[in-house]
């Protein structure tokens, strides 16, 4: 059956117009319902997951469900301070200038398979809490997680304010043909250029978290074991299908086969002589996906792993050394348990690097030297960075998670996911005070060479405040004096009441 998306549109639509979500009362209580919904069906999702991606059930839980119900905890406990305008300073003494943060309206928030309920219902929950009405349209490539979202939100929230639509590439394109009032997607950076084209028919504000090549600089002042073990750890989580693990390692000759010496000894700790049978790491995705990462194979030498079992979607943990740099696993977003080494003779020459190509979303840092970390820091751009560990800034609910240049646009993440999803609507109430009117005359015609000498004037130097700053404080001293004989007024008329 066909799902007429317009008409979908236009229910959320009314839902919203009716103010229904404007309710900050009613925005709690359908993220509790959410929270419920994670707490009953918890084990629902862990089988949804590890049906589409043979999750163990420890990374669906810490990443995904626990995730999400985290997400929500943070949420309730600081969405009455988030909601409440921001006072700002006014121009005009005795004016009252603030934010109001307001809902876009109806917001359309699409999804990635690789966690396809993380990636969907965290920023899902932070539109809820900013007071929108929400089409949530999840990834149908992790089938079983989308049926499982499609069946059990109707049960949980509000019907016509929050709707799930399913379906594929040509439902996907029919969606994006409707009036959204924002688009957050969350996806592969090809697919990212076509929501972003669609979104500016309408001039709909998007944001979009994307991918890349994110680079991992390690130098010999490290603890070798640790850095392998946390490297590692980052690169194989949901086999590699992270949008921000570490996609290849930046160091020298040297630091190359300490690393690799020790990454024998941690996967063989970790997962045994044949780490496919170990029940602690994912599949890929699907076969398709198995194809593209075989191909990356060839482009250098498996130092550790190479093995591949197509009906079985796995790849090894593989380390690859001797890679061009011009090669296509140096060219694309690996998302894959494969891990290039490139030689560099110090930190220059990894930035240098890392420069040249595309702005990463993470970028890892791994060495003692403070100053080198704040060199990177400085001179390379990224969405985000970890130093001396992976992944771990995107887990912080208090920093902002995005990308930047062709990583992503926009940010969210706890306060971030609903400033995101909210217009920050500056307003300005104005005073009658006879004074304050008086002394702002001069912006009333008739223009005068007068009043043109007042509004151009500058301090003696000619680079200090103008004359707005001198009026502001013309007004405070009037306001003061004004005030001050009001008061000796108040005095004299008590002292002759005493007489």
């Amino acid at each position: 059956m066909t799902t007429n998306f317009s008409e979908v549109v236009e229910r959320s639509r009314a839902a919203f117009n009716n103010g229904r979500t404007l309710s900050v009362a009613f925005r709690k209580q359908q993220l509790k319902q959410l929270l419920k919904m994670y707490k009953d069906h918890q084990q629902d999702f862990i089988d949804a997951l590890h049906t589409d991606l043979r999750k163990p059930k420890m990374e669906s839980f810490m990443f995904e469900v626990n995730a999400a119900m985290e997400d929500i905890k943070y949420t309730l406990n600081r969405i009455d301070k988030w909601v409440e305008p921001d006072k700002a300073p006014s121009l005009i003494p005795m004016d009252k200038s603030f934010v109001l943060k307001e809902p876009y309206g109806v917001v359309l928030v699409m999804s990635a398979w690789n966690f396809p309920l993380n990636l969907l219902m965290i920023p899902v929950q932070g539109a809820i809490a900013a007071g929108n009405a929400v089409i949530i349209k999840p990834s149908e490539v992790a089938s079983a997680t989308e049926a499982l979202v499609a069946k059990l939100v109707p049960q949980y929230l509000d019907k016509e304010c929050y709707q799930v639509v399913c379906g594929g590439v040509t439902e996907t394109t029919a969606l994006l043909q409707q009036r959204f009032d924002y688009i957050f997607y969350t996806g592969s950076t090809h697919v990212g250029r076509i929501v972003r084209e669609a979104a500016n028919k309408n001039l709909t504000p998007t944001t979009l978290e994307m991918g890349g090549k994110s680079p991992c600089y390690i130098d010999s002042t490290v603890n070798m074991d640790l850095v392998v073990r946390r490297v590692l750890w980052g690169k194989l989580c949901n086999l590699g299908q992270i949008c921000v693990a570490p996609d290849y390692v930046l160091c020298t000759k040297a630091v190359q086969e300490q690393f690799v010496s020790k990454a024998r000894e941690v996967l063989l700790e970790w997962y045994g002589k044949e780490p496919q049978k170990s029940p602690d790491l994912s599949r890929i995705i699907n076969e398709r996906h198995v194809d593209r990462l075989v191909g990356y194979l060839e482009c250098g030498k498996a130092v550790i792993g190479g093995r591949h079992d197509k009906a079985d979607r796995w790849i090894d943990p593989t380390v690859l050394v001797d890679v061009p740099h011009d090669s296509k696993v140096m060219k694309e977003e690996i998302f894959g348990p494969i891990l290039p080494i490139i030689n560099v003779k110090n930190y220059v020459d990894a930035i240098t690097f890392i420069r040249e190509r595309e702005k990463p979303l993470a970028l890892y840092i791994f060495t003692k030297e403070e100053d080198v970390q704040q060199i990177f820091l400085k001179q390379v751009s990224s969405g985000g960075v970890t130093i001396n560990d992976v992944i771990f800034h995107v887990a912080t609910n208090d920093l902002p998670f995005g990308g930047v240049g062709n990583s992503g646009i926009g940010s969210y993440h706890g306060k971030y996911t609903f400033d995101t999803f909210s217009h920050h609507k500056a307003c300005l109430s104005r005073t009658y005070n006879p004074l304050i009117e008086r002394a702002t005359r001069m912006r009333f015609p008739p223009y005068t060479e007068k009043k043109m000498k007042l509004m151009t004037a500058q301090t003696d130097k000619g680079d200090g405040p103008g004359v707005l700053y001198y009026l502001r404080k013309l007004l405070e001293h009037l306001i003061t004096m004004a005030l001050g004989a009001l008061v000796l007024y108040l005095v004299m008329e008590y002292n002759n009441d005493d007489d």
